[in-house]
């Protein structure tokens, strides 16, 4: 848009369930004056040589700020998109999967996990956003975008995006008044999520904790099945059970928004033209 004065860049490393739809969570209805975004991607996988033509492509936007998304953020690709990025000087964001915290927490001379992270460097982990159970016997298209579809799902009703909503829209407000920003540096919990989600009704916010906690579990079953397990009639099962944990985590989330729906107090968080975060719950209300 020629009025822009804001340029966010995504940078899409792989996929996670959050990926596909992240750069659009800041300009939803698409008329925001404020703001241009533009996606860059390495398609499916995220080695090196993937990864550096579109990191290459992001910083020829000369964006303000750079949202990278990305599984396992400590990879060789995702790392040296990181910092390239941080070499031309860019602000960013890494947003990743429960196995990025590795990327940023580092053990001390005691054994202990602290942060560590360059200048100009924010992190958003994602733990309720879990490895897909790639099998060859198992994946084919179809069962990897119903999951992806499940854990959108998982990550949009039960407040995780809104989460992710909140931290950047904070930062991209600060940056256009020319504040002194720091970034993000935060695991997105379940309970973090259900906070966010705002739910007025208890039983819905129960569901969607449900819902998240079974999504973090679910790693720990297609992780194993993909790279611990050898045989075939176990870890066929095994990614075939985690993707059915996820299915029934989709249906709670949903029954969460159901419940709020009934009630009528779905909090609904539209942007403004001018960018500003305005509010509403009621159906027929106007958001202010």
């Amino acid at each position: 848009m020629a009025d822009a004065n804001f340029k966010l860049g995504v940078l899409k490393l792989g996929c996670i369930g959050a990926a596909p739809l992240l750069d659009l969570l800041l300009d939803e209805r698409a008329d925001r004056d404020d703001l241009e975004t533009r996606a860059f991607s390495s398609g499916a996988k995220l080695d090196p040589q993937s990864c550096e033509g579109a990191t290459r492509d992001c910083i020829a936007f000369a964006p303000d700020l750079v949202v990278v998304v990305s599984p396992n953020a400590a990879l060789p690709g995702p790392t040296q998109a990181r910092e390239a990025l941080s070499a031309a000087a860019l602000p960013l964001i890494a947003v990743g999967d429960g196995p990025s915290k590795n990327a940023f927490y580092k053990k001390n001379a005691e054994g202990k996990k602290e942060k560590h992270v360059a200048d100009g460097v924010g992190f958003v982990i994602l733990p309720a956003d879990p490895m897909i159970g790639a099998r060859r016997e198992f994946l084919d298209p179809s069962e990897m975008a119903l999951f992806n579809s499940d854990v959108i799902k998982v990550l949009a009703a039960s407040g995780v995006l809104r989460a992710l909503q909140n931290e950047l829209d904070n930062v991209i407000a600060q940056m256009k008044l020319g504040s002194q920003v720091e970034l993000p540096q935060l695991t997105i919990t379940a309970a973090k999520a259900v906070t966010a989600a705002g739910f007025a009704n208890p039983y819905a916010a129960a569901k969607a904790f449900a819902s998240l906690t079974i999504a973090e579990s679910v790693a720990a079953v297609t992780t194993k099945a993909c790279f611990a397990e050898q045989d075939p009639d176990k870890y066929i099962q095994m990614v075939a059970a985690g993707h059915e944990m996820l299915r029934s985590a989709s249906v709670l989330a949903d029954e969460a928004r159901e419940l709020e729906k009934a009630n009528d107090c779905v909090l609904r968080t539209p942007h403004a033209a001018d960018g500003s975060a305005l509010k509403k719950e009621k159906l027929l209300e106007k958001p202010s």
